[in-house]
């Protein structure tokens, strides 16, 4: 009869800790990380699906927010100060506000456009320049030419924020009872000019005559 067999050594009798179960992880742990990777892939949609300038702005309609900006030191239009800008001036008739900078590459490549706007004398260009330093914005159009009538200096950007700025430049077209009618987000150009932003301006017009 052959000798009985001896038990084999356990984890507990060589030393060696036993092995912890492994615990699945619950699915809300994930949730966090879901929503964050859909938020991100809704921003990408937005920010470079379509077109940029159709972003909408909760602002049409409503009244031009309330602000007064000083004008950018030292630029000057015929030998006079140009002035700044605040929301009282924006009523009584359509008026286009062009935000820009004088570091906006793209402002540069619009600016030629707005040229041709100023000269347009059934509505007001005026710009509202930017986080900006007076030196370098009043450069910037001695250099171009300046469209505008008056020019708001928002070197914090606190103003730019309360319009809803995306980013520079950015185009309004306000109507002449002192509301938002229109948004271009991005640069001018001949396309946007003829399409977008000329008729809303004329609608902007329409609005304004008396009704016969």
């Amino acid at each position: 009869m052959s000798p009985p067999r001896e038990p084999s050594p356990t984890a507990a009798d060589n030393g060696t800790p036993p092995a912890t179960p492994r615990r699945s992880i619950p699915i809300w742990a994930f949730l966090p990380v879901l929503l964050f990777a859909a938020l991100a892939t809704l921003f990408y949609v937005r920010l470079y699906a379509g077109d940029p300038s159709q972003l909408p702005s909760a602002l049409i309609g409503q009244p031009v927010p309330a602000f007064t900006l000083p004008p950018v030191d030292g630029l000057t239009a015929g030998g006079e100060p140009v002035p700044g800008l605040a929301a009282a001036d924006l009523s009584g008739g359509v008026t286009v506000v062009n935000v820009w900078a004088s570091w906006c590459g793209p402002c540069r490549a619009e600016h030629p456009l707005l040229m041709d706007l100023a000269a347009d004398d059934r509505f007001r260009l005026v710009g509202l320049n930017y986080k900006d330093s007076p030196a370098n914005a009043t450069r910037f159009l001695n250099a171009l030419g300046n469209p505008f009538s008056a020019v708001g200096a928002d070197q914090s950007g606190r103003v730019g924020i309360d319009w809803g700025v995306y980013g520079v430049p950015e185009t309004f077209v306000v109507g002449a009872d002192g509301t938002i009618a229109y948004k271009h987000v991005g640069p001018l150009d001949p396309d946007s000019l003829a399409n977008r932003l000329m008729p809303a301006i004329d609608a902007a017009l329409a609005a304004a005559r008396p009704a016969s």
